[in-house]
């Protein structure tokens, strides 16, 4: 292999990794999501274990975490975002038997501890509002015919999928969808809904790190410590090499 190749090759692997799995739905809807809003955070869990946890796990997560993070009581995690006899010192675990699962859905539903990081938060944003209904039931705009089910659509309503037929490449006519319309409204008015969204994808983006919350508040103390040595060091040199001809 020639250096040429090898840099086209660096270069197509430097492309997969800053943007993976975008789907077949095209450019991927723009998050902004911010792991610091703790407002945000707390209306995440709150959706997480109301929609996403009768069927998902984050088995890396305690509930005390959520407490120590969020700004919330031990009182106000178990009030709120326990559900049944679990505890606040519990994994996040979904009740739900794997065997039962894979039997209903025809696959286990994957644990969902590290899928901003695999994904991305942007995939993540996208694919929650991404559902539409079709006559043969619910499908995606970035992950083509899922495995799971609308369980939001009470909150968003149902879309239908605006289509156009293009021919391709190789002279076949094809169906792609161009957008999405609410056909009809659901609790939420879109905004709302999108919002809503805005703060389930934060959620999961600190679930996947969530060291990355003390790690960035020590980073401030570390670049002080770091200044005043520099300027300590500064002083040293000043007062060694003063009387240096």
């Amino acid at each position: 292999m020639s250096y040429r190749h090898f840099q086209i090759v660096l270069v197509l692997i430097a492309m997969a990794v800053a943007n993976p799995a975008t789907g077949k739905g095209g450019d991927l809807d723009h998050a902004n999501t911010n792991v610091h809003d703790k407002a945000a955070l707390q209306r995440g869990a709150s959706l997480f274990v109301n929609y996403c946890m009768g069927c998902h796990s984050v088995q890396f997560m305690r509930y005390q975490r959520l407490a120590d993070d969020l700004g919330l009581t031990e009182e106000q995690v178990e009030e709120f975002l326990i559900m049944g006899d679990g505890e606040a010192g519990d994994y996040m675990l979904t009740a739900m038997d794997a065997s039962d699962a894979e039997d209903w859905f025809g696959v286990t539903p994957p644990d969902l501890s590290l899928t901003a990081r695999s994904r991305g938060s942007d995939w993540i944003y996208s694919f929650l509002r991404g559902y539409y209904l079709t006559d043969d039931g619910w499908n995606n705009t970035v992950l083509e015919n899922p495995a799971m089910p609308h369980v939001l659509w009470d909150l968003q309503g149902i879309q239908r999928a605006v289509t156009e037929t293009y021919t391709d490449d190789e002279g076949q006519e094809r169906t792609r969808v161009v957008s999405l319309e609410l056909d009809q409204e659901g609790r939420m008015s879109p905004r709302d809904f999108d919002k809503a969204m805005l703060d389930l994808t934060t959620f999961m983006e600190y679930v996947a790190e969530p060291a990355a919350l003390q790690r960035e508040r020590l980073g401030i103390w570390v670049l002080l410590f770091l200044g005043l040595l520099t300027f300590l060091a500064y002083l040293l040199y000043k007062e060694y090499w003063k009387d240096v001809k």
